[in-house]
């Protein structure tokens, strides 16, 4: 399963960086300057082959890809040859003007975020099937004692949430959404408590990814909705439809509660009592794994599923477009909260390997439902990244495109280029802070993958 996972992320990211590419290629065709190559995956090519003048490749390493542009390093080789001026042989990427240039480091991300919007029209062209939870809460404080945001703003265990700062809430999804977006900000939260409706006011805390936290759990019914093969569970004789009513003696209200009882008892072993066709019996757990803290007993519980309706061809365009829309600004808000205190940076920031995995993984999860699901939410999380890629290569920093629109930009008001000494000094800033992140990221994948 892990390999099935790794080889779907790696097909995944290899479509998204595809796209990219693409958006580069077609720009510099268009904008006159010859590509030499054409490449998906870094490092010695597996296979080659030249069409016209191109020439093109699939690299040993899939995570990437490049566009091989005639003339595209001019600036350092007329900076290694103490040159004042890059070289502007026909047909090289300094021999055009500079808005050609910036419209060819520009199609990179827009190729990106219109595969993006595409992606998204065909989703809910055809249906988007979701899993999520009900909007009932348990709060933390319940849990383990804490004091959070949700208690100090009157919310109490089995509240729902219906209503966030003006939008209606119908599932836990949208409580994530809307508490995750909206750190240190005052928002007005309306519940139901018993049939009663609140009006109340909560200012969300910062978790450390960055996104806003008031300190709730879902409120779901420890329900067997199935059990995995082979798992403890499995090897225990638990089924379908058996509700779990205590956990080593101690009640089990709802699932959120197993947090408290595994991280107070930890045994090697549970002792499980579950009501089965108004029988109460009993089983043990033997050789339950902790992932992440959290004991993988092999029990899925109940959630809820629903497929949104198929929209007419202009309707999903609609949809599509203005949810790539919403996703790109969000990812501005996003930067700016990785620099809130309290942010765990080692939690916010992911590298290639963690990527490649959550695509698989999500991609595998969705399979194990049914095709349609699996090709759905792989779907979706492709054009999640590939807007994270469309933005991330638009910051203006060294080396990114956004770092090349913006040397070209400047050239365009001084009405000359640069000096080379300037731009490789700005290219070379560029590598250092690149190649740190790129440490830093994969640092944290590694802590990541073992931890899990």
């Amino acid at each position: 399963m892990v390999i099935l996972k790794v080889l779907l992320g790696l097909a995944g990211l290899g479509i998204v960086v595809f796209v990219h590419e693409l958006g580069h290629f077609i720009a510099a065709r268009l904008a006159g300057i010859d590509v030499e190559a054409f490449s998906i995956g870094w490092g010695q090519p597996l296979l080659r082959k030249k069409i016209g003048a191109v020439e093109y490749r699939l690299g040993v390493f899939p995570l990437g890809g490049y566009c091989k542009m005639k003339g595209e390093n001019g600036f350092q080789e007329a900076w290694e040859n103490r040159q004042n001026a890059a070289a502007a042989e026909k047909g090289s990427f300094f021999a055009v003007k500079p808005w050609r240039r910036i419209m060819v480091a520009f199609a990179g991300p827009f190729f990106n975020f219109v595969f993006a919007v595409l992606v998204l029209s065909v989703i809910w062209g055809g249906g988007v099937e979701v899993e999520t939870l009900e909007n009932r809460i348990v709060l933390l404080k319940d849990i383990d004692g804490s004091s959070n945001p949700s208690d100090q703003g009157g919310l109490e265990t089995g509240d729902r949430i219906i209503e966030i700062n003006g939008r209606s809430v119908v599932t836990y999804r949208d409580i994530q959404i809307n508490i995750g977006l909206n750190p240190d900000v005052d928002l007005p939260v309306t519940v139901d408590r018993g049939g009663r409706t609140l009006d109340l006011t909560l200012r969300p805390g910062i978790d450390k990814t960055g996104a806003g936290k008031i300190g709730v759990y879902h409120w779901t019914e420890p329900r067997v909705a199935a059990v995995a093969a082979g798992s403890p569970a499995d090897k225990a004789g638990l089924r379908a439809g058996d509700l779990l009513l205590a956990v080593n003696g101690r009640p089990l209200p709802y699932t959120a509660a197993l947090l408290v009882i595994f991280e107070k008892t930890a045994p090697s072993g549970f002792t499980v009592e579950y009501e089965r066709s108004g029988r109460r019996e009993s089983a043990v757990l033997d050789g339950v794994n902790f992932v992440s803290g959290f004991p993988d007993m092999g029990i899925r519980y109940p959630s809820i599923r629903y497929t949104t309706p198929a929209l007419n061809p202009l309707a999903a365009f609609a949809k599509g477009a203005a949810e790539a829309y919403n996703t790109l600004t969000l990812s501005v808000k996003s930067l700016g909260l990785l620099f809130k205190k309290g942010v765990d940076l080692s939690q916010a920031v992911s590298g290639p390997a963690r990527i490649t995995y959550m695509v698989g993984d999500i991609a595998a999860e969705g399979f194990e439902r049914s095709v349609l699901s699996g090709l759905s939410s792989a779907a979706s999380f492709l054009a999640l990244i590939s807007i994270a890629l469309c933005f991330m290569n638009l910051l203006p920093l060294p080396i990114l495109d956004g770092g090349l629109i913006l040397l070209f930009l400047i050239e365009m008001i001084r009405r000359k280029p640069l000096h080379p000494r300037v731009v490789a000094a700005f290219q070379t800033a560029g590598v250092v802070i690149i190649f740190g992140l790129m440490l830093f990221a994969v640092f944290n994948d590694i802590l990541f993958f073992a931890n899990r």
